[in-house]
């Protein structure tokens, strides 16, 4: 089964994550950018991007490829924002819904508080579906390193894989 991993990262946190699901999975990768940058630090990080995600707002993003024929699932790897997906993680999901209907879809979420359910929830909203293979969330797997993060990352692949 040939499968993307789709992810937005802002602090590296889902790009980690995103990684070695791609490695075990044998997947591709391809990475979100949003046209302008959210702020990566201090209060505005969380003000500037908590109002987007809170909004709905849907940030244009730096052109990408992604054939959506050449899949049979996509996972889906975002940073949790005020209980929702990352913005840029909408603008896509929307931008390609029409095809992602068509493909199992997998979820690998990353946070820092709570919320991860709700954003799970959200995700599949923007895509219009009732059900998705997997999911996972991980708190902040590469800035609070612990080995049971790569365990529950294969586990995740192993669920999809079986």
């Amino acid at each position: 089964m040939k499968t993307c991993i789709v992810y937005y990262s802002m602090n590296g946190n889902s790009e980690y994550a995103a990684g070695i699901a791609a490695k075990i999975l044998d997947a591709d990768l391809l990475k979100l950018e949003p046209v302008t940058a959210y702020p990566d630090e201090g209060y505005k990080m969380f003000l500037v991007g908590g109002r987007a995600a809170v909004l709905g707002e849907r940030p244009p993003l730096v052109p990408y490829e992604f054939d959506g024929e050449k899949y049979d699932r996509v996972i889906f790897c975002f940073p949790v924002w005020a209980g929702r997906p990352a913005p840029p993680i909408k603008t896509f999901a929307i931008e390609n819904r029409e095809i992602l209907r068509e493909k199992k879809i997998a979820v690998l979420v990353t946070f820092g508080g709570a919320g991860a359910d709700k954003a799970i929830d959200k995700l599949m909203d923007f895509l219009d579906i009732d059900e998705i293979e997997a999911e996972l969330a991980l708190v902040e797997p590469k800035d609070r390193p612990d080995p049971e993060n790569e365990e529950e990352i294969e586990d995740f692949c192993s669920e999809l894989e079986s």
